[in-house]
């Protein structure tokens, strides 16, 4: 698990095989200070697994299916940095959202422009992942933790403002118009989403259950309060 506040810039290249090796080269010690055999981290908002550790970086492998259903096996993706973030630790700070670095769909930068506060970000939002999108909530851009800023459900597209500070210490800056970008949502939405239409129904909760069922009276009669 992860919050989607990161730690290092890094690149990345195939090492070849069929097991698509992976060399994630970190650009900072806070990644490297406690890095362990094992451990996981995520590779813009990808979950991978640490098999060996070198002296500025680390080696993790890929499957075919990431590689596919992820950005990471583009060479757009090779070829400019990618964010990094080590696990989350118990007791440490929680400053973003959960984010579990299971990639739900790839969007596509439409456009960035510059404010006087901040860069508002705009990009495409498949089926995959717009379900999840509501306005104000979080969102994993490239494993980074945003807040919606906006949402059009009829042009399938979302925008987020970010601060110059994410902006500066991500790969967010290197992104130009048609570039891809892994997108997950929150998982409380995706519990939410399973126990209204697909978990098991308690004796009190009608299998028909919809959001427009969800009142006030009807949370605290089954013990949200």
């Amino acid at each position: 698990m992860f919050t989607g506040l990161i730690q290092a810039l890094g690149t990345m290249k195939p090492l070849g095989g069929d097991s698509w090796q992976i060399t994630c080269v970190s650009q900072s010690s806070v990644i490297m200070q406690d890095l362990a055999y094992g451990d996981s981290v995520a590779v813009d908002g990808v979950c991978l697994t640490v098999e060996e550790i070198l002296k500025d970086g680390f080696i993790a492998t890929a499957s075919p299916e990431t590689l596919r259903r992820t950005t990471l096996g583009s060479e757009q993706t090779q070829q400019r940095y990618v964010n990094l973030e080590a696990s989350l630790r118990v007791g440490s700070k929680l400053g973003g959202h959960f984010v579990m670095g299971h990639v739900d769909g790839i969007g596509r930068l439409l456009g960035a422009e510059q404010t006087a506060t901040s860069w508002e970000m705009t990009f495409t939002a498949p089926e995959a992942i717009a379900r999840y999108i509501v306005p104000k909530g979080s969102i994993a851009v490239n494993g980074i933790s945003l807040t919606v800023a906006a949402y059009e459900p009829e042009l399938s597209q979302f925008t987020v403002a970010v601060i110059p500070l994410t902006y500066a210490e991500t790969n967010l800056r290197y992104l130009v118009p048609g570039s891809w970008v892994n997108l997950e949502g929150d998982i409380l939405g995706k519990y939410v989403e399973k126990f209204l239409f697909h978990g098991k129904n308690s004796d009190k909760v009608a299998t028909d259950t919809t959001l427009d069922a969800l009142t006030p009276a009807f949370l605290t009669e089954h013990g949200y309060l």
